[in-house]
């Protein structure tokens, strides 16, 4: 029975995939529930999730936490070179994004971040939390951490808006150099229930440190994204 499994797994993965390369499973639209699935490929649920768990970590499917298993959407190109927000990066491609704000309030800098900011120990920070969809599905849990110093007043503004957009509309702060540090992960805990994904799901951590057009650094954002909703993309001009 044990041999037979890996090519239960391989026919399964096969199958589906065949399915949604023909546009029969669309993009976005729900698989049955395992139930049907393991009834359908006469299998375990052990096995139905082997070849399920496969096709996520190749980006094809995704799941959502009570809601079941999902045909992946295209993944949205993102260039870490350019100077697009979110909001405008998304739309340009066509897509329809949206922000909800989770929280928002000044705290003690946690360690690695006032060595990213360059602040002295026991310095205080302003933290944000959103979560970020791309037509109505959430792919992106977001931690932004402020100096204080730049940005007085900030937490009263409406937090769902582009950062970007009021730092120069009511700051006259501009982002100059960019720092980025990329690595795939698994879905930290928080991150993951923001995401109603489940915890240790594959993902892309994005860390980014910015400057502004005077050289400071003003302040830095820890991105989790669903690792199949985006594509990093660069192109390097000549």
């Amino acid at each position: 029975m044990r041999e037979e499994a890996p090519r239960t797994v391989t026919a399964i993965c096969r199958a589906l995939q065949e399915q949604i390369d023909h546009g029969l499973l669309p993009q976005g639209g729900k698989l049955p529930a395992e139930r049907k699935l393991s009834e359908l490929f006469e299998t375990t649920r052990i096995t139905l999730r082997e070849a399920l768990g496969q096709l996520e970590s190749e980006g094809l499917i995704y799941r959502e936490e009570r809601r079941g298993w999902f045909v992946s959407p295209r993944r949205l190109d993102y260039n870490p070179l350019g100077r697009s927000h979110y909001h405008a990066m998304v739309r340009e491609q066509g897509r329809v994004p949206s922000t909800e704000l989770i929280s928002a309030r000044s705290m003690p800098a946690p360690a690695d971040i006032c060595a990213r900011l360059g602040l002295p120990a026991l310095s205080s920070v302003l933290q944000i939390r959103r979560v970020r969809r791309i037509d109505g599905r959430l792919v992106l849990y977001v931690e932004h951490y402020l100096n204080p110093a730049y940005f007085p007043g900030i937490l009263d503004n409406d937090l769902t808006t582009s950062l970007t957009e009021m730092y120069e509309r009511q700051y006259d702060i501009h982002y100059g150099r960019v720092a980025f540090d990329i690595l795939p992960t698994a879905l930290p805990a928080e991150a993951a229930f923001n995401l109603k994904a489940a915890a240790g799901s594959p993902g892309l951590c994005i860390t980014r440190v910015n400057r502004d057009q005077r050289g400071r650094i003003i302040d830095c954002d820890v991105e989790y994204w669903r690792h199949d909703a985006v594509r990093v993309r660069v192109e390097v001009p000549d």
